[in-house]
């Protein structure tokens, strides 16, 4: 009998514990600060940052396109004739940096489209990053076989995990209907005169 009088003020407190929390979750949204607002609050300063990186990709592009395109003006009124050796190296590190930049940029504005972070992209970037560690591999590493193996391993991961993805894409149905350059492209399923007969 003595259990009955605690369990009614364990009743009352809890009540009164949800209908504290009832009012303070009105009095935040009514001040706007609720859950919505908040994740609105997140996305907007989301969205800004994504902004404020692809911006400083741009700048960072373009000033490394217009030294690349000095760099190479410089050697041919210089005469350099050695282009088959560490000029032309060094060319190719600098067009696949370049292209690792702009992969990184089309990452952010993907993310900026679409409000996801694409996987396939990330995966292309990487393997990108690989591709030019392998193709313009200084010298000091062709010393190093257990560096070489970890490239070797690296490359077969991202390239089986980029083939995975591809293969998950392939096997459901398309989520987007337009295509991602942003110019959308007339629907050619219905023909003029497919209309009339249907």
């Amino acid at each position: 009998m003595a259990m009955a009088p605690i369990r009614l003020g364990l009743r009352r407190i809890r009540q009164q514990g949800l209908l504290a929390t009832g009012r303070l979750s009105r009095s935040l949204k009514a001040n706007g600060l609720g859950d919505q607002a908040f994740l609105s609050q997140v996305h907007r300063f989301e969205r800004l940052l994504a902004k404020l990186l692809a911006a400083a990709m741009i700048v960072v592009l373009v000033v490394a396109t217009g030294e690349l395109v000095i760099t190479l003006i410089n050697q041919l009124l210089g005469g350099s004739s050695h282009w088959l050796g560490n000029d032309m190296t060094r060319f190719l590190d600098q067009i696949l940096a370049l292209l690792i930049a702009l992969e990184v940029l089309q990452n952010l504005t993907a993310y900026l489209r679409d409000h996801v972070v694409q996987i396939e992209l990330v995966l292309i970037t990487a393997l990108t990053a690989l591709a030019r560690k392998v193709i313009v591999m200084p010298e000091g590493m062709l010393k190093s076989p257990g560096e070489l193996a970890g490239l070797g391993v690296a490359v077969l991961a991202l390239s089986s995990a980029y083939w995975l993805v591809r293969q998950s894409h392939s096997s459901r149905s398309p989520t987007r209907r337009e295509p991602t350059s942003g110019f959308p492209e007339p629907d050619r399923s219905l023909q003029p005169g497919d209309a009339a007969e249907g």
